[in-house]
C-alpha cells in the first residue's frame, strides 16, 4: 500500500485543488459517459438551457471555451439532436443557439447524474462544509 506524498507536498493547497478536480473529472466524466456525454457537451447544454437562445459567441466566452473547440461540441451536440443552431433573431449574422426537447430530457438524466457524481466527491464533508466549501472555490475560481 502507498504512504502517500511527504506532508511538504500534501500542504500545498494548488497540489490538494489539482488531486481534488482530478478525483471530481473522473467522477464526473464516468457518470455522463453512462448518459454518452463528455463534460464540456454537459456545461454546454446546462450553458443554453440557462441562456437560449444565446448566440454562439456569447456562449463560447460564458462558458470559456475556445470558439474552434465550441464548434466541436456543438457539432457533437447538434448530430445527436440535442440542440439546434439557427439565424439569431436579434442579429441575422449570428447562430443562436437553443435545447430540442431530446436536449432537455437528456439534461435532466445528467444533472442526476452529476449530483450523484458531486455526492460522491464530497462525501467526507457535512452539509454545512459542502455549502462552505463550494462558496470558497466560487470565490478562488472567480478570482482569475
Amino acid at each position: 500500500m502507498s504512504e502517500g506524498p511527504p506532508p511538504a507536498i500534501r500542504a500545498l493547497p494548488s497540489w490538494l485543488l489539482s488531486r481534488a478536480a482530478a478525483r471530481g473529472r473522473t467522477l464526473m466524466a464516468d457518470a455522463l459517459a453512462a448518459e454518452g456525454l463528455r463534460v464540456w457537451h454537459h456545461v454546454v447544454l446546462l450553458a443554453v438551457r440557462d441562456l437560449a437562445p444565446v448566440a454562439q459567441a456569447d456562449l463560447g466566452r460564458r462558458v470559456r471555451l475556445d470558439a474552434k473547440d465550441l464548434v466541436g461540441v456543438l457539432d457533437d451536440l447538434q448530430s445527436a439532436g440535442l440542440v439546434v443552431r439557427a439565424p439569431d433573431p436579434r442579429d441575422r449574422r449570428k447562430n443562436a443557439v437553443t435545447l430540442t426537447a431530446e436536449g432537455a430530457r437528456l439534461l435532466v438524466r445528467c444533472e442526476r447524474a452529476a449530483g450523484e457524481a458531486n455526492d460522491a466527491l464530497l462525501g467526507p464533508l457535512t452539509a454545512a462544509e459542502r455549502e462552505r466549501f463550494t462558496g470558497m472555490l466560487a470565490r478562488i475560481a472567480d478570482a482569475s
